[in-house]
């Protein structure tokens, strides 16, 4: 868009200046000002359509959520209406979900694909604690399912070492990953993760491991740059 704006300006200086000096008539100057006025239009709907597209992706999130809240809600009501017995067996089937399980699979028995929006989006505003269960969840009940791609093991990996105490859920998505998609763009990142991940549970000899690929093919990139000075501090105390 830069590129754009810097080449419309020199061309529409250059027609200034043909039509000033006597190189182009009126009518052919005005053409050129509605050319670039009108391409300039288009870059400001297109930037336009994406700031919607990006709000109406929210919003369905949001429909989502309340969709599913709305539901259970429902359920409670109509079974707010029966009496007696009838009415305590109805209220003692509905599912008890602990304060820290922030998923409530069996209330609102969420697809793949809202898991994985609530998962996305919950990571992106670093509320990972609830990024990491709802990609966990989306794993553990869609194993197989085409939304468990390597990008979706990447971000379950990342949320989960960023709450600061679910390395094993990440050690588990990153061990998946670096085996099933060895030539993913996201293979060393996940190494990374994996590796620090290992770390932070104390598995020295795993995280030797995981890093000695580092070490022999990658000393010159950014991930071993941060895994060098473990690497060190470990490999010196284990051979003291």
């Amino acid at each position: 868009m830069k590129i754009f704006f810097i080449f419309s300006l020199l061309a529409t200086s250059y027609v200034f200046a043909l039509w000033k000096y006597g190189g182009m008539d009126n009518s052919v100057a005005t053409k050129w000002n509605s050319l670039f006025e009108y391409e300039r239009k288009a870059l400001d709907l297109a930037k336009d359509k994406r700031v919607l597209e990006a709000q109406i992706s929210d919003l369905k999130y949001q429909i989502a959520e309340l969709q599913s809240k709305n539901k259970f809600l429902s359920a409670q009501m109509k079974q707010g209406t029966n009496e007696g017995s009838a009415a305590k067996r109805s209220i003692a089937s509905i599912p008890k979900t602990s304060a820290s399980d922030l998923v409530s699979f069996e209330v609102y028995k969420w697809t793949p694909d809202k898991l994985l929006a609530i998962g996305e989006k919950e990571l992106h505003h670093k509320n990972y604690e609830k990024s990491a269960q709802f990609y966990n969840e989306l794993i553990n009940r869609y194993p197989k399912h085409e939304l468990v791609s390597d990008r979706v093991l990447f971000g379950a990996g990342v949320a989960a070492f960023e709450t600061g105490k679910r390395y094993d859920w990440t050690e588990k998505h990153l061990d998946k990953l670096v085996k099933a998609y060895p030539k993913s763009e996201f293979y060393r990142g996940a190494k990374l993760w994996l590796a620090l991940a290992q770390y932070n549970q104390g598995e020295h000899q795993k995280f030797l491991s995981t890093v000695e690929e580092f070490r022999l093919k990658y000393r010159n990139t950014e991930e071993w740059k941060i895994l060098s000075r473990y690497y060190e501090d470990i490999s010196y105390k284990i051979k003291n």
